[in-house]
């Protein structure tokens, strides 16, 4: 008897004891399991998930009720940059002599009573920026031109009002008006220097007489050169939408501030395709500046012209400025500088095409002399030509 109830109880203990270990071994395989998904966060129902991922948004990103969190928030810059961005159109008339066919029924019935021989009319449409409270507006030379009649700006609030020319500076395709109109909500200056390519910008403008439009992109480059807008050449390149209109309009960056003028697109059908160029605002201060002082921008000048060389030309120089035209009586042909020459460098500064080297005799100081690096005839030396007034060497070239 002692016996049997001695192996039972044997029995019930292995059995309970063989079940600890396998209900242990199943656990850790449950752990090792979970382990190796790494799935950190907590079960949840498809109704928690959700609230936990809307009540926990991206660090710093703007959030729409409702939607889930994406993009920068524009709302604040935008709303107040558009009240210093202007509607322009200016009027060209140009006078035509008068013919006494205009007179004449016959020639009449066959090419109307229009102005053939009259007065041709002329209008640009653009954007412009309002910079002071006392009524100073920037917007592109090819907006308003040398020789329009009549500017009309259209403000934010829908007045019109005439605008008056202060000056122009065609080298950078920037021009300044004049309204006689106070408190006007100016956009600030800011530095174009420090921008950043993938920097957010806004273009403002009135791209086809839509005003206040308000587009966003990124700064793609900055220092662009050989576009052929201007002589003076140093835009900032942005994909933000530019188009017929625009130029004159103002672009932000993302503290609401000026950093530069929309001047043109680079495009195939004549609108927006991700290439647009703006003349930086520390050019713009500077153009700005020397129109309010003195009518006219001043900047340093020499007394030839320069072109970017081909191999054909240049003998075999892949860089550089050719020498192209220059006067017989001028200071730099008395210097040795010929037609044909190619200048490698500036004042111990490189020279990689004609566009940069306008650009830095541009901001070379007037009164000063330049030490050229010269390519001629093969031969590498060294010629000193003055630094002359932009003015002064235009004048001459009207002669």
């Amino acid at each position: 008897m002692f016996r049997k109830l001695f192996a039972a109880l044997v029995l019930l203990a292995a059995g309970f004891i063989g079940g600890t270990l396998l209900t242990a071994r199943l656990h850790i395989s449950n752990d090792s399991l979970a382990e190796g998904v790494k799935d950190p966060a907590p079960r949840a129902t498809a109704t928690s998930a959700t609230s936990a991922t809307a009540a926990t948004p991206a660090a710093g990103a703007p959030v729409t009720p409702g939607l889930a969190a994406a993009g920068p928030d524009f709302t604040r810059i935008a709303g107040q940059a558009v009240k210093g961005v202007a509607n322009i159109s200016s009027l060209q008339v140009e006078r035509r002599p008068n013919s006494p066919f205009t007179q004449d029924p016959f020639f009449r019935y066959f090419f109307g009573d229009g102005d053939l021989f009259g007065d041709r009319r002329s209008l640009s449409l653009g954007s412009g920026v309002i910079i002071s409270a006392d009524g100073y507006v920037v917007t592109n030379n090819h907006v308003v031109g040398e020789n329009m009649t009549q500017i009309k700006v259209t403000l934010p609030n829908k007045r019109e009002v005439v605008g008056r020319l202060i000056g122009t500076d065609p080298a950078t395709d920037i021009a300044l008006l004049r309204l006689q109109v106070s408190g006007l909500p100016a956009v600030p200056w800011g530095d174009s220097s420090k921008l950043q390519i993938g920097e957010w910008v806004l273009a403002i403008g009135s791209p086809f007489q839509l005003s206040a439009t308000v587009t966003a992109g990124i700064v793609s480059a900055t220092g662009r050169t050989n576009v052929g807008f201007a002589d003076y050449e140093d835009f900032i390149q942005t994909d933000a939408a530019i188009n017929p209109g625009n130029s004159g309009g103002a672009l932000i960056n993302t503290r609401g501030e000026l950093i530069g003028i929309n001047t043109g697109i680079f495009s195939q059908s004549g609108g927006y395709q991700g290439i647009g160029f703006a003349v930086p605002s520390q050019l713009v201060r500077k153009v700005v500046d020397d129109l309010m002082k003195y009518g006219e921008v001043r900047r340093g000048s020499v007394d030839f012209r320069v072109e970017s060389p081909t191999l054909e030309d240049s003998g075999g120089a892949t860089h550089g400025a050719l020498v192209s035209q220059m006067y017989r009586n001028s200071a730099s042909y008395d210097a040795g500088l010929r037609p044909g020459d190619v200048i490698t460098g500036l004042n111990g500064k490189p020279v990689e095409d004609a566009s940069q080297f306008r650009k830095m005799i541009a901001d070379s100081k007037i009164g000063t002399t330049a030490a050229l690096r010269v390519i001629k005839n093969g031969r590498t030396i060294e010629i000193r030509v003055p630094i002359e007034s932009s003015s002064s060497t235009a004048s001459r070239r009207r002669k």
